[in-house]
């Protein structure tokens, strides 16, 4: 879990809101598998169809804005979306994406990363390497309490395990 290998689907777009990510109509259905079909269509009505597990979403800032429905981190996680890189998150997706299990990096550089290309992100690391070019990009890195929670498959689970926040002390 700590690192992705995946392809990237690149949309150098800014404030993809949550009604971008899924669509209001369809947060009725408590069902992820319904979520991932209709996820990014008013975007990119392909995504859905074209993403495969394992892959890398790489987007603009202020990614996540708009209304602070879970069903948007849901929905990508559900359409196989490994990892969302982005220039920046909104904090509410950003809070939401850890606490269902789904990987973010913020990194400054993301519009130089091409549509296509394989990228492997190291989460506690905060690195990102362009496979393709053999670019290799720095990212803050994820704090450990995150990496715990995503390598537990989400704050539930993590909670289900710990019973509380492990910090470590410094």
């Amino acid at each position: 879990m700590t690192t992705i290998l995946g392809s990237a689907h690149v949309y150098d777009v800014d404030s993809i809101d949550t009604d971008r990510i899924i669509p209001g109509k369809y947060t009725k259905t408590l069902d992820p598998r319904e979520l991932a079909r209709h996820v990014l269509e008013d975007l990119d009505p392909s995504f859905a169809g074209r993403v495969q597990p394992g892959d890398v979403l790489v987007v603009g800032s202020n990614f996540g804005c708009g209304s602070s429905r879970e069903q948007a981190p849901v929905a990508l996680k559900a359409a196989g979306v490994a990892c969302v890189v982005a220039r920046s998150f909104a904090r509410i997706f950003y809070r939401n994406a850890i606490n269902i299990g789904l990987p973010l990096v913020e990194l400054a550089e993301a519009h130089d990363i091409a549509n296509g290309h394989r990228v492997r992100i190291e989460l506690a690391l905060g690195q990102v390497t362009n496979t393709a070019t053999g670019r290799v990009f720095r990212a803050a890195p994820m704090p450990q309490v995150m990496v715990d929670i995503l390598r537990e498959g989400g704050l539930v689970n993590y909670l289900k395990r710990y019973g509380d926040y492990i910090i470590a002390q410094t």
